[in-house]
C-alpha cells in the first residue's frame, strides 16, 4: 500500500544522508521542510520534498506507481494541512513489564524518605519482584500490552523493555518471555535486555557474591539458550552492584552475543561510566552524577549517555549535567525510565518538556535526544529515528500547532492527531 501524507505544515527532522547519532553543537540544528509531503510504500518512507516536487515523476521512481496515479483508488492520502509530521519517539530505557503498582511508596517519598531508605526497608525493586513472582505469564502480558498501548497513542513507535522485576531464574525467564510475546504481537519495534542484575534480593543480602554467581551461572546461559535478550544491564550504583561485579556480568553476558547497557551514576560517582565504555556499551543510562573523569571517559566512546529526567523529576533527584556534556561534544539521548517506582510514565513529549525546563535543552535538542539518539541507544538509528528515505514510516501527525518549539512548550497537551508505525496508521 502506499500512502501520501501531503500539505504538511512543516516536515520535522529529515535528513537526505542518514546518520547514527547527532552529538554536541549538532544536536541544536534540526532540518525541516515546509509545505511538505511524506510518501510512504508498505512499511518504508520512500521519498519526502516539498508540494511543488509532487507531480515530478521522479518523485515517485521509488513506489510501484507513477505520478500520474495520484488519484488511484491504491493510494491513502491524508492531508495535513495546518498540521506537523515528526519522526516517532523511540524509547530507549523502560522496565513496563511489571505487576500492579506502586502509589503506597509515592506517599513515603512526599513524607519525606529517599529511595535509598525505601529500598533499605524492601520496597522499591524488591517490592515489585515480589508482585511479579506471584503475577501468572498472561496477567503480566495484559497488564504490559495496556502500557504499550498508550505509549504508541502518545507518540512511541519503539521501545527498549529490561527485565530486572524478577530477580530468581524463573522470574527473569517469564519477564523475558512476555518481552518476547510483546514483541510477536505489537507493531513497535521492540529491543528486550536482560537485568538480572538489577537489585541484590533480600535472600542473598550478605551474600552478593553468590547472587552474581548465580546470574553469571544459571540466568544468562538460560536466557541465551532461549535468545530472550538483545541485550545485558547492570544497575552499577551505590548500595546495588560494584564495579567488579558489574565486570563479572558483563563479561558473561558478552560471551553469549549481548551487548551491554549499564544503569549508572544515579546515586554516586559509581565508576559505572567507566566500565561501560570499557566494554562498549550502547549506552550508560540515569547519569546525575557525571564529571570531568566521565566526561573525558565517554568522549571518543561509542557509548550513548542517556538521561533519565522522568526518573530525576519524580524523585527530585540532582540533575545530570547535559549541557556541560553536550558542550565537550557528546551526544546525549532523553528516554522515560518507565517504571512503577521511580517514573510511572512513557510520555516521551513530558521528557522533551522536562529536558527544556529543567535541563535547559532547547527544543531542537530535545527532539534529536528523544529520536534519533535514543534510536541509536536501542541500535536501530539505521531504521528509526528519523525521516529519511529506506527507514520504517514511524512517524506522528501533530494537531494544528504554531510552530515545532510548541510541543515541549505545550507540556500536559495531547498534540498527537495520528501515530503511524510502519507504514500502518495506528
Amino acid at each position: 500500500m502506499i500512502l501520501l501524507i501531503k500539505n504538511i505544515k512543516k516536515l520535522v527532522q529529515v535528513e537526505e544522508q542518514a546518520v547514527a547519532k547527532i552529538s554536541g553543537a549538532d544536536m541544536a540544528k534540526l532540518a525541516t521542510i515546509d509545505n511538505a509531503f511524506l510518501l510512504i510504500e508498505d512499511e518504508r518512507i520512500v521519498n519526502f520534498g516539498t508540494m511543488d516536487e509532487l507531480t515530478n515523476p521522479s518523485v515517485w521512481k521509488m513506489t510501484s506507481c507513477k505520478a500520474d496515479s495520484l488519484l488511484n483508488a491504491d493510494i491513502k492520502v491524508i492531508d495535513a494541512t495546518g498540521q506537523m509530521v515528526l519522526p516517532s519517539f523511540c524509547d530507549s530505557h523502560t522496565h513496563i513489564v511489571y505487576a500492579g503498582s506502586r502509589e503506597i511508596e509515592y506517599i513515603d517519598k512526599i513524607k519525606g524518605l529517599s529511595y535509598e531508605e525505601i529500598a533499605a526497608r524492601g520496597g522499591g525493586i524488591l517490592n515489585s519482584a515480589k508482585l511479579l513472582r506471584e503475577t501468572s505469564e498472561d496477567e503480566l502480558y495484559r497488564q504490559s500490552m495496556l502500557r504499550v498501548e498508550e505509549m504508541i497513542s502518545m507518540g512511541t513507535a519503539a521501545v527498549e523493555i529490561k527485565s530486572g522485576y524478577g530477580l530468581t531464574p524463573e522470574s527473569e525467564l517469564k519477564m523475558l518471555r512476555v518481552i518476547k510475546r510483546i514483541r510477536e504481537n505489537s507493531p513497535m519495534i521492540i529491543k528486550s535486555t536482560f537485568l538480572g542484575a538489577h537489585s541484590i534480593p533480600a535472600e542473598y543480602r550478605g551474600r552478593q557474591t553468590e547472587y552474581v554467581d548465580l546470574v553469571i551461572s544459571e540466568m544468562i546461559p538460560q536466557v541465551a539458550a532461549e535468545e530472550l535478550a538483545d541485550y545485558i544491564d547492570v544497575f552499577c550504583d551505590k548500595g546495588f552492584f560494584t564495579v567488579e561485579d558489574t565486570d563479572r556480568i558483563l563479561l558473561a553476558g558478552m560471551k553469549y552475543g549481548m551487548r551491554p547497557k549499564i544503569h549508572a551514576n544515579e546515586l554516586d560517582y559509581s565508576g559505572g561510566i567507566q566500565v561501560g565504555v570499557k566494554y562498549d556499551a550502547l549506552s550508560v543510562d540515569h547519569l546525575e552524577f557525571v564529571g570531568d573523569a566521565e566526561i573525558a571517559a565517554l568522549q571518543g566512546s561509542n557509548t550513548m549517555p542517556t538521561v533519565l529526567p522522568g526518573a530525576a523529576f519524580f524523585l527530585n533527584m540532582e540533575l545530570s549535567p547535559v549541557r556541560k556534556m553536550m558542550n565537550a561534544g557528546l551526544p546525549v539521548a532523553l528516554a522515560s525510565d518507565y517504571n512503577p517506582g521511580s517514573s510511572p510514565s512513557g510520555n516521551m513529549k513530558f521528557v522533551m518538556s522536562l529536558g527544556c525546563i529543567n535541563y535547559k535543552m532547547t527544543p531542537e535538542e530535545v527532539i534529536n535526544a528523544t529520536t534519533i539518539n535514543t534510536a541509536y541507544a536501542m541500535g536501530i538509528s539505521d531504521v528509526a529515528g528519523s525521516i529519511a528515505r529506506g527507514k520504517f514510516a514511524n512517524v506522528y501527525i501533530t494537531k494544528n500547532i504554531p510552530s515545532y518549539e510548541f510541543l515541549p512548550y505545550a507540556y500536559g497537551s495531547n498534540l498527537i492527531d495520528k501515530v503511524i508505525i510502519k507504514g500502518k496508521i495506528q
